[in-house]
């Protein structure tokens, strides 16, 4: 993730992106923010799981990515018309926004479940069946999200510097939510499409790279928290060099928590955020080059 420097634009226009066969047949959407992925992106992974599991639609969203993450996921998109959906942003603003996009995208299309996963695929695809099942299981719950913990047989491969930023992560939310959350930040949620859900998006994150905390302090706020939240052990989680967070945007994040916090333990009113918001643009055949998205 990038930082930038807050301005005012005006809220993104959503347009559907790549017409499907049949909107309705599936269920759940999943949320893929992509930037610069062009290596990274494991196109038999998601091919392999979009063949095996029905009822899924991948909603990828390219967050003004300046290598050929845009080709790479046409390419997908061909594979799996019907399955694959492509949003793009005019310029690169971070992963919180890109996840707000799309999972606004997918809230509005009427979605029982929709859910993010990050592109690197650190957490497998086949999570996501174990999510569903949760889901199913619990109706009242309306967030699963995957826990990295260092359990015994499962396979949870992280460095000790990313256990010691994901404990401080995790006090902090735990302050922000008001929930005993353990893991906040693996790029693993799914999310049951409720009102509590749609109200969460329908504003831009301010606490950038922690966003996952803003989300979750959002709809704690409307929702029966006692049940609300489903913590799920990962099998497995593998952890993929190439992050693109940096120093600063940490330092940032940190921020604003203690702001969040603020406002939820003191009763401190919410300050408006200035954030840059992309123009959101569909692509079409044939692929127009990034710089000239409007």
């Amino acid at each position: 993730m990038t930082a930038y420097t807050p301005v005012h634009l005006h809220t993104a226009n959503k347009v559907s992106l790549f017409p499907v066969a049949n909107p309705r047949a599936d269920r759940t959407a999943i949320v893929v923010p992509c930037y610069n992925e062009e290596k990274r992106l494991d196109l038999a992974a998601f091919s392999n799981f979009i063949r095996r599991v029905p009822g899924i639609r991948f909603v990828f969203v390219n967050d003004g990515s300046k290598d050929d993450t845009i080709a790479v996921l046409e390419t997908l998109h061909a594979a799996h018309p019907d399955r694959v959906e492509v949003l793009s942003l005019s310029h690169n603003s971070g992963k919180a926004e890109a996840v707000r996009q799309g999972l606004q995208h997918a809230t509005e299309n009427g979605f029982e479940f929709v859910g993010y996963w990050d592109a690197d695929l650190a957490t497998p695809l086949d999570a996501i069946e174990d999510f569903l099942r949760v889901a199913h299981r619990y109706e009242d719950t309306e967030v699963i999200y995957g826990a990295r913990l260092q359990l015994l047989g499962h396979r949870v491969n992280r460095t000790v510097s990313r256990r010691i930023i994901s404990r401080i992560c995790a006090r902090m939310a735990r302050a922000a939510v008001g929930l005993p959350i353990g893991d906040t930040q693996c790029g693993a949620k799914l999310l049951r499409n409720t009102h509590s859900l749609r109200q969460a998006v329908a504003r831009p994150f301010s606490a950038g790279w922690l966003f996952d905390v803003e989300l979750f302090s959002r709809i704690s706020k409307d929702a029966n928290a006692k049940h609300a939240f489903y913590e799920y052990p990962l099998p497995e989680w593998t952890e993929i060099p190439g992050s693109k967070v940096t120093g600063r945007a940490i330092r940032r994040a940190g921020f604003a928590m203690l702001r969040l916090i603020g406002e939820r333990r003191l009763g401190l009113p919410a300050r408006e955020v200035d954030i840059a918001l992309p123009a959101l643009n569909i692509l079409r055949r044939p692929l127009a080059p990034v710089e000239k998205a409007a």
